[in-house]
């Protein structure tokens, strides 16, 4: 399940980052230690909420059997215009990973991107070794369609990634 990210998720996001610093390392970028804190988290959610009052994002929190964050998904780079299109990036704790939270949260996004946002298309990467994220990614009907050389900086190595798609079947 997911819901629009808030302030009061900071701690709970902090916590998880931290215990999963290692788990999540050869998926990210690097990240300075002040994003592992509550402090940290509340800026960068602060800022997203500032970009999806603008149109330009939308960050939402996974959440746990408890109801509380455990990981986050956003669709990112909104585009309007001819384009209508949006990429996705999710990340969930590694103490609840493997129990369908990430496949059932781009499920929710996805409808939520074709639906509210009306979009087009939605996009995601993956590195070429992330098969757990491209099996999230294949059973929500995203298809590859291509590698990027060099695509992001991820783990401190500008790395290839497969691109995936999925088209908004209402769309006309």
């Amino acid at each position: 399940m997911t819901r629009l990210l808030a302030p009061e998720d900071a701690s709970a996001l902090a916590e998880h980052l931290t215990e999963s610093r290692a788990f999540l390392a050869p998926w990210d970028a690097l990240r300075d230690d002040r994003y592992f804190t509550a402090e940290g988290q509340r800026t960068h959610i602060e800022e997203a909420l500032r970009a999806y009052a603008m149109g330009t994002m939308a960050p939402f929190a996974i959440l746990g059997d408890d109801g509380s964050a455990v990981g986050r998904i956003n669709i990112n780079g909104i585009t309007r215009g001819a384009f209508q299109s949006a990429s996705i990036g999710y990340w969930v704790a590694k103490s609840h990973n493997g129990r369908g939270l990430a496949t059932r949260a781009v499920a929710e996004i996805k409808e939520f991107a074709f639906g509210a946002l009306d979009l087009h298309r939605l996009q995601a990467e993956t590195l070429l070794h992330n098969t757990a994220s491209q099996r999230v990614l294949k059973r929500n009907g995203f298809t590859p369609y291509g590698v990027a050389p060099q695509y992001l900086k991820i783990a401190g190595e500008w790395q290839d990634h497969v691109l995936f798609q999925v088209l908004n079947p209402e769309a006309v």
